[in-house]
């Protein structure tokens, strides 16, 4: 699967870092853990930073490589123990380290809660589990250290240009302006994108269109997502009590899209991976038919001889 990603990447494209390659890579187990840390790897990978997903004390970690031999560890808190599932932790600890320098320990980002009501807390602690202050916090830090290999806007792709804002239909209070209708901004710049999408060149391209959908902190879901919980939040400001119940519906909706791309994290990588059509054979032409003769004139039947 690695092998196939990286021979599938497109030169115009900017490289994203390649899975882990080894045997394990293809197993269902892993694959579900790689699924459940996706919302780290992708960010990352984007960057060029490989990752891979090892099981630490007691739980299992995120090992980002970086380029000077170093490397990142990016973990839930490991003693005591949680019981949270794998990528949805209290809390993240990431921390610098190198396989050759003891000396060379760093703390990027510890938000994970504590127990003891003395420690200093920390001013990512507020964020929790959330992997979007993780990621800005690792951006910042490898960005001084002039370790990240490419870095990534948050208004960029880490693949494609931002797409051109559509431009606003003219205002129906524009003296001479047509009737145009109501304006719909957004929808008609994710109209641009399935365009785009449709007059894409290669697998590559397409797999790109889809990372803007796909991301899980910066893409459209992630931030359609954010959208209906913060519908959700306002309609609680209600006085009705229907606020209340709009809000879950809301929330709901807000769940099922972030469930809809963790189902779908690993479609931009196929779709990297994908193979075009070869073209269909020319068949040969099919000769001409001779023309078909008239059915041979059967002869009459002799005349019968009535007595």
């Amino acid at each position: 699967m690695a092998a196939d990603e990286a021979n599938a990447t497109d030169a115009r494209a900017a490289p994203i870092a390649p899975l882990p390659d080894y045997r394990d890579v293809n197993m269902p187990w892993w694959q579900e853990l790689w699924r459940r840390h996706a919302h780290i790897t992708t960010p990352l990978r984007a960057r060029g930073l490989p990752c891979d997903i090892e099981f630490g004390l007691s739980a299992y970690i995120v090992r980002v490589s970086l380029p000077d031999d170093s490397y990142l560890i990016i973990s839930p808190p490991q003693e005591p123990s949680s019981d949270r599932p794998p990528g949805d932790p209290e809390g993240w600890i990431a921390t610098r380290e190198h396989p050759d320098d003891q000396t060379l320990f760093e703390v990027l980002y510890d938000s994970a809660p504590s127990d003891d009501p003395g420690a200093r807390r920390r001013p990512e602690a507020r964020h929790g589990g959330s992997a979007q202050p993780l990621i800005e916090a690792i951006d910042l830090r490898l960005a001084q250290l002039g370790l990240l290999p490419h870095p990534v806007l948050p208004h960029e792709s880490p693949h494609v240009h931002p797409a051109q804002p559509t431009p606003m239909p003219p205002s129906r209070d524009t003296p001479g302006a047509p009737d145009r209708g109501p304006t719909y901004v957004y929808g008609d710049a994710l109209r641009d994108l399935t365009d785009r999408l449709n007059a894409a060149e290669s697998h590559a391209d397409a797999a790109a269109l889809l990372h803007q959908i796909l991301e899980p902190t910066d893409g459209l879901l992630a931030q359609l997502g954010e959208f209906f919980e913060a519908a959700g939040e306002k309609a609680k400001e209600a006085e009705e009590d229907d606020g209340f119940d709009l809000s879950y519906d809301l929330a709901d909706a807000a769940a099922e899209i972030r469930n809809l791309g963790e189902v779908l994290h690993v479609a931009e990588d196929w779709m990297r991976a994908l193979t075009p059509l070869a073209p269909a054979p020319r068949l040969p032409s099919t000769p001409a038919r001779a023309p078909s003769l008239p059915p041979r004139a059967l002869p009459s039947a002799p005349p019968r001889h009535t007595r």
